[in-house]
């Protein structure tokens, strides 16, 4: 047996999900799962309005209906009771505290009832007299108030500009210029948002849905002037997120207002309808590129504009083109995010923020200009390989897009295809093969772990990360025993709960590289400590607490990214415009893998979702309000299984050391970049109809009738 403080083989191992029995037997408690005495529950009263003002809330009506404690609103009336009051540092968060309404949709009061079918049929009689004002809902090409942010989201810069690229695209032989439109999207987990709040002795208990549970007790105790600590969030199973449970959203700060104001626990669950207005979407994008090459292909100018919305309460622009100021070689380079702020609820993140929209722009202009040139899409993308990061001249920490390329190209088997755009029919179908490149940042977050060693040799870590499906338990535990030098089951690692200490968010794809380097730094620390005492462990145990804090600040400045290429083989039915996926293959060089088995799941899963954004998703804005009209998974269509075939992922060997001492990086985000792209390649190559707005629709690709 493995004596502690030998390394032990267990990261690099496909070690099977340590809480799946948990899972699939109904054992793992969620949010909404937690039974507590006293449970009420309530019931959002939405804005029947996108813009105007609250006049007054009628609530007798509701209060003689059984079951019935509290209605609140923004002030005292008509038997509503005042809101407690928030100190809220986000607009969007303060809620109940005014009568000013900004979009369709946006809380105007709340019901607390003894059950949820009481707080629902209560809600349905509450009154709201509203005074509407004129409104602005769908983003067009020419908004005449859109403006350039200073600083985008993660703190990117607005515009990059660098050499002259207009002057370069004029004297540039090929020049491709085209605009590329995708809808807004939504995350839409498999489990809706919840939160069950209780307060005792002035501190808050959480139980949430929540992909960051620091950051939501801290932004909890912001807004009731509370010390984070007396905020108490637990999310030790998450059924999913993809962005949405990433920060606060209101019903998580409604839960918490009602429980205040009733004094006992409250549950506030959101149903699917509700999630797609109160709990963030993806942005739309108009996105235009143009692009300058010489006849060997090289790249002379990128231009790549975005224009996206946002709500009037909040400016959050996405980080749309950031991903052109990394990918391709150029002398000339310009890069420009512009804002329109509408009358609709705020975007958020959700699954790889900008680099999804942004790349699937991005990557079908490549495509456009390699057919312009008559040169084959995966040797134009390696003939423009750049030494160092285009945008900034950093040097990259690690880059292996050409071995990805190459790899996947020969696997797919791609010299084999008609370079020709079709139509290529196969019997009834016309087929096709499309490429794209995948590209994430790699993140190294601030974060604290505590490590400790019980009497008879076993080991407990916490750490306040949470696994939202990805197998961050695992994986975080196959770290934990290597850097202990101990079997796997010798060690307990507990996620999810804020009491903890710091840690980021599960997103961002810094998850398991931040959780898992202070895991290290504390298993190793405590391995420290355990000899000085001789190896012997007292009763009580030995604890240690490290963090990261240190690392993220002393690292020198690289271009640290994970990179992909994505193989598409479409199939597309002249006649009725149904296309199908065949077959696809993502190649990845991510940095070290600790668990091979979760991350081609979370690579596949990506590349699913990639999938469906080409082929299926679109939120529907309704132009007379601002509403989704298709608010549910009825309408809001997404692939399953059955669209999902013939995937495979292969991943590369990728030594970077310039993150963090565990080699590890994220994979969260990574499968779904490029995949659009590829996917709407290959249907441009199986029918020659190039489609430049998502989700690509059956009369985009049919055939006229009597063609």
């Amino acid at each position: 047996m493995t004596r502690t403080g030998e390394p032990a083989e267990v990261a690099g191992a496909g070690l099977p999900r340590l809480e799946a029995r948990e899972k699939v037997t109904g054992a793992a408690r969620y949010a909404a799962e937690y039974p507590l005495p006293g449970m009420t529950h309530a019931w959002v009263v939405p804005a029947a309005v996108p813009r105007g003002l609250v006049q007054a809330v009628s609530a007798d009506a509701a209060l003689a209906m059984p079951g019935v404690l509290a209605v609140l609103a923004h002030e005292d009336g008509d038997g509503c009771s005042a809101a407690p009051r928030l100190r809220p540092q986000v607009p969007e968060l303060a809620l109940l505290q005014g009568p000013r309404i900004a979009y369709r949709g946006q809380p105007v009061a709340l019901v607390v009832a003894e059950t949820p079918e009481d707080a629902r049929a209560a809600a349905a009689a509450v009154r709201v007299r509203c005074l509407p004002e004129p409104h602005h809902v769908v983003l067009t090409a020419d908004e005449p108030e859109s403006y350039p942010p200073e600083v985008v989201n993660a703190g990117h810069p607005g515009i990059v500009e660098i050499g002259d690229v207009d002057a370069a695209l004029a004297e540039s032989p090929v020049v491709v210029d085209v605009t590329y439109t995708t809808p807004p999207q939504h995350a839409a987990p498999m489990e809706p948002h919840a939160a069950t709040a209780v307060w005792e002795d002035g501190r808050l208990t959480l139980h949430h849905s929540d992909q960051a549970p620091w950051r939501t007790a801290s932004t909890l105790g912001e807004l009731f002037g509370l010390p984070a600590e007396d905020v108490h969030v637990v999310a030790e199973h998450v059924g999913g997120g993809f962005g949405s449970k990433a920060m606060v959203r209101p019903p998580t700060v409604l839960a918490a207002l009602a429980a205040k104001a009733v004094g006992r626990p409250v549950r506030l669950a959101v149903t699917r309808q509700q999630m797609f207005t109160l709990v963030s979407h993806r942005t739309p994008t108009i996105q235009r590129l143009r692009l300058g090459a010489g006849p060997d292909g090289r790249l002379r100018a990128i231009e790549h504009e975005a224009l996206q919305r946002s709500s009037r309460l909040t400016e959050y622009c996405e980080q749309t083109v950031t991903p052109t100021r990394v990918m391709y070689a150029t002398p000339h380079l310009r890069t420009v995010h512009r804002l329109a702020r509408l009358d609709v609820p705020t975007p958020s993140w959700m699954r790889a923020p900008g680099k999804a929209p942004g790349m699937f722009a991005l990557e079908c202009a490549m495509d456009e200009l390699a057919h312009a040139l008559r040169m084959d899409p995966v040797e134009l993308r390696l003939r423009n390989e750049p030494d160092a990061e285009p945008g900034s001249r950093l040097p990259f920490s690690s880059r292996n897009l050409t071995g990805c390329l190459r790899e996947g190209a020969a696997r797919f088997g791609w010299a084999a295809r008609d370079p020709a755009p079709g139509p290529h029919r196969v019997g009834e179908w016309l087929r096709g093969t499309g490429v794209a490149a995948a590209v994430y940042p790699g993140h190294l977050r601030p974060c604290v772990a505590t490590a400790r060693a019980e009497p008879g040799g076993r080991f407990t870590v916490r750490v306040a990360g949470v696994d939202i499906g990805t197998g961050a338990r695992t994986a975080l535990t196959q770290l934990a025993a290597e850097a202990l030098g101990v079997p796997w089951d010798r060690v307990t690692v507990h996620l999810g709960r804020s009491e903890f200490g710091p840690a980021p968010a599960a997103g961002g794809s810094a998850g398991l590289a931040s959780w898992g380097t202070a895991v290290h730094k504390a298993c190793r620390a405590l391995l420290g400590r355990l000899a000085q005492v001789g190896g012997e462990v007292p009763g009580e145990g030995i604890e240690v607490r490290a963090g990261t804090e240190e690392d993220v600040e002393a690292r020198p400045e690289l271009s640290r990214h994970s990179y992909g290429a994505q193989f598409a083989e479409v199939a597309v039915h002249p006649v009725t415009g149904e296309v199908r996926l065949e077959r696809m293959l993502g190649v990845f060089a991510a940095g070290r893998i600790v668990n091979p088995r979760t991350a081609r799941s979370q690579l596949l899963g990506g590349m699913c979702m990639g999938l469906s954004g080409a082929l299926h998703e679109g939120l529907e804005v309704d132009p007379r309000d601002g509403d989704f009209v298709n608010h549910d998974l009825a309408s809001y269509h997404i692939a399953t299984h059955a669209d999902f075939r013939g995937a495979e992922v292969l991943l590369l060997r990728d030594e970077d050391p310039g993150l963090n001492e565990i080699g590890v990086k994220g994979i969260g985000e990574l499968g779904i970049v490029g995949a659009a792209a590829a996917v709407a390649n290959a249907v441009y190559h199986a029918t020659g109809v190039r489609v430049r707005e998502l989700p690509i629709r059956p009369e985009d690709v049919r055939a006229p009738a009597g063609a």
